[in-house]
């Protein structure tokens, strides 16, 4: 493989460049499964990486062609792909099923939707670039399973053998038989080209005697129903009725399979990739239409508003306070990025920014306090300060007015917060005070939030807020 220097020195002038030889040299010597479904987190666990680093590489050799991205809806259950894109604007449904585990599913951003990155074709071929001539086992990994499963580098066909009474590989539109002695045991016939299954609960008295069963696959998903048989030997004739191979094999639903898809480790979720600044300055309205609202379960909330900036205005003149807020600006996106943030939108004075963690907000609010200070004896001044608000809960991923953003009661009540906030005051919700990381935060640095009851602006009653002195 000729190396894409070309890539690598576009790479280094926008990414950290000990993340950028640690791509390079995953895409040279890796192998063919390492470059699959390139987990960031695992990656930067691999190379001794800041994770912010690794997402930044990887999204930056994503843009300029040497990656491509994929948004991969999972089940929460199996770990299974249920569907794959190029884009996040393909999760569109408002349930998945999955065959393997029988349950439906509604997606939400913060755990069933792995990001992950494969290398382009143009620089290296793979495998995975053309899945049917991948063997049974490496299409599992490779392709069906996410990179949340923690499978092991060694030894994997062996264990796939072991949890596995028969397999055989189907071109489209032929039939085969496989001939089996059933265990007493719970069996799942599995297609994970389809995702299709059937289930046989195999109990009661052993039998010598031959039973036949019939069994079809398409891309259709049928209703999954639960046969029970006996013990004993099973002539099971499968038929392919899809336009593509297809991969059926009898899987022991024990302890063995379900030790394997039980083995988890970090992935990057849709959830964090929203909240990441380098994706959102890279994709901007690439990522979601106009009419997608997609579910967070939790998210936190910080908005800042500059006091007093209209008597600012007033006082100094239009071009002197226009530089002073663009410079305030600039110190709280510093901060934001520092503590793994994203600002989402600027509304006039204010700011509207993210964090995965309540701990990763109370910190940047801290640092933004301080920054404010020292911004202020720099520019010989002590009249510009912050009113911070922090909250934390669920909302939804939308795009509004051509922009990704996010919305909800969440997101209204953080923005009401930070109006009842009085100079210089970081006001938080009890959402933030009993977060254990935020709590032990607050603890090292010797605050203890002081709580005051406020009536909030569309709020009916009152609310319960902790001022971080």
């Amino acid at each position: 493989m000729q190396e894409p220097e070309t890539y690598y020195s576009a790479l280094r002038s926008s990414a950290d460049p000990d993340a950028v030889a640690a791509l390079q040299r995953l895409i040279r010597e890796g192998p063919d499964r390492a470059l699959s479904h390139i987990n960031a987190l695992e990656f930067a666990a691999q190379f001794g990486l800041r994770e912010e680093a690794a997402i930044t590489v990887l999204l930056q050799a994503s843009r300029i062609g040497l990656l491509d991205m994929s948004w991969n809806v999972l089940c929460p259950g199996c770990g299974g792909v249920l569907d794959a894109s190029a884009t996040l604007k393909s999760v569109r449904q408002e349930h998945y099923h999955c065959a393997t585990c029988a349950a439906g599913y509604e997606p939400s951003l913060d755990e069933m939707v792995e990001v992950v990155f494969t290398i382009s074709p143009r620089v290296r071929r793979i495998g995975a670039h053309d899945p049917h001539s991948l063997s049974i086992w490496e299409y599992y990994r490779q392709i069906h399973w996410s990179s949340a499963i923690d499978l092991p580098d060694e030894g994997f066909e062996d264990l796939m053998e072991e949890i596995t009474i028969g397999s055989i590989e189907l071109p489209a539109g032929e039939s085969g038989v496989l001939s089996l002695q059933l265990p007493s045991e719970f069996i799942i016939v599995f297609e994970p080209v389809t995702h299709s299954a059937y289930f046989l609960d195999v109990k009661g008295r052993p039998t010598r005697e031959r039973r036949h069963l019939s069994m079809a696959f398409n891309r259709a998903h049928s209703p999954i129903s639960t046969q029970i048989v006996q013990p004993g030997p099973l002539r099971l004739s499968l038929e392919n009725r899809s336009d593509t191979r297809i991969l059926p094999s009898v899987l022991i639903a024990a302890d063995r399979l379900h030790n394997l898809l039980g083995s988890r480790k970090p992935f990057l979720t849709a959830r964090r990739l929203l909240s990441n600044q380098t994706f959102r300055d890279l994709y901007r309205t690439d990522t979601l239409d106009i009419d997608q609202q997609l579910k967070i379960t939790s998210l936190t909330f910080l908005f800042t508003d500059l006091r007093s900036s209209t008597e600012l205005y007033e006082r100094v003149g239009d071009l002197v306070a226009f530089d002073l807020v663009r410079s305030h600006f600039r110190v709280l996106l510093e901060i934001v990025a520092e503590e793994s943030g994203a600002v989402i939108k600027t509304i006039g004075d204010a700011v509207m920014a993210t964090f995965l963690s309540p701990d990763q907000a109370v910190s940047a609010a801290l640092r933004m306090r301080e920054g404010m200070r020292r911004f202020n004896e720099a520019h010989g001044r002590n009249d510009l300060s912050l009113k911070i608000g922090i909250h934390e809960g669920p909302c939804l991923a939308v795009l509004l007015n051509e922009r990704q953003d996010f919305f909800g009661q969440t997101v209204n009540v953080a923005s009401r917060v930070q109006s009842a906030a009085n100079s210089t005051a970081i006001l938080v919700t009890d959402a933030i005070v009993h977060d254990t990381a935020a709590a032990e935060l607050l603890a090292r640095s010797g605050i203890d939030p002081v709580p005051r009851s406020t009536l909030l602006r569309g709020l009916a009653r009152e609310v319960t807020l902790f001022e971080i002195p």
